[in-house]
């Protein structure tokens, strides 16, 4: 699993222009959650789908970046979440236990 680690302002920025190419993926993890771990488990049985860039970004440790991410996108924070990115705006996110692959790859479908 190739997942991007999300650890600055500048790479936020450059998703965010990416999102008008092709849908980008923000994972937020917490190393301090179970349910977290969980997800985050879950997702790894996946192979990730190439016309998605998939963010992870591990929220004690980037909790300035979450913060962004959350303004920047008009998103209440929580962690673990999916948000999916697409032309600048947040068009989908989920969190804990509802965070599925399969609904991902839909969402992007669409």
């Amino acid at each position: 699993m190739n997942w991007i680690p999300l650890i600055s302002d500048a790479q936020l920025l450059e998703l965010n222009k990416k999102s008008t190419q092709k849908p980008q993926v923000i994972f937020k993890h917490s190393t301090r959650c179970s349910i977290s771990s969980v997800v985050l488990n879950r997702l790894k049985r996946f192979d990730l789908p190439q016309e998605i860039d998939f963010y992870f970004l591990e929220v004690p440790a980037q909790r300035i970046i979450s913060n962004k991410v959350a303004e920047l996108y008009s998103v209440y924070h929580e962690s673990p979440q999916i948000l999916l990115i697409r032309n600048g705006e947040c068009i989908y996110d989920e969190s804990h236990a509802a965070i599925e692959m399969e609904e991902i790859i839909e969402q992007v479908s669409k």
